[in-house]
């Protein structure tokens, strides 16, 4: 029972920001950007879409080096780097529910109309959403090559420098 409420305490803490921020200011923080910005709407989706990937790897890559079996310390201090992340993916996913029209069409209001709100951006930039997808793949494939061509190689040590005879 303790188990249970706990994953759903810790699925509350994980969603409800997200859930909050985009009722509180997500559309008004898309709105107001969208309008402004370089390429209207479609600039912030690539904008957004290419710190995704950046934002995952920060709240994932720290989980990776976890090992409770060796150290709880060390675990706890590699969850607690990865929490960075975790908000900067939150911050990410407000901003990206902001553009979400509401399913219903009852729910579409004139607000939801008004330059800025969701509706908006979704009638003057129809391919919002596909602008910001293809622009997180494209910069995930480039991190991903870069990572293999440049990374360290499986199996592979660091060279020695030679000492020198003195």
């Amino acid at each position: 029972m303790l188990g249970c409420l706990g994953v759903l305490l810790g699925f509350l803490a994980l969603v409800g920001p997200v859930a909050v921020g985009t009722t509180v200011w997500g559309e008004r923080i898309w709105g107001e950007t969208a309008a402004a910005w370089p390429g209207g709407g479609y600039g912030p989706a690539a904008t957004v879409g290419a710190v995704v990937p950046f934002a995952l790897a920060a709240f994932i890559a720290p989980l990776t080096r976890m090992n409770w079996g060796a150290s709880k310390v060390r675990s706890l201090a590699w969850a607690a780097a990865a929490l960075p992340g975790l908000l900067a993916c939150q911050a990410l996913g407000t901003v990206i529910s902001g553009v979400i029209r509401p399913k219903r069409r009852r729910d579409r209001d004139a607000e939801c109309y008004g330059e800025g709100g969701p509706c908006w951006v979704r009638v003057h930039y129809p391919w919002v959403w596909l602008v910001g997808l293809l622009v997180t793949l494209a910069v995930t494939a480039l991190a991903v090559t870069a990572l293999v061509r440049f990374g360290p190689r499986p199996g592979e040590r660091p060279v020695a420098e030679p000492e020198s005879a003195t």
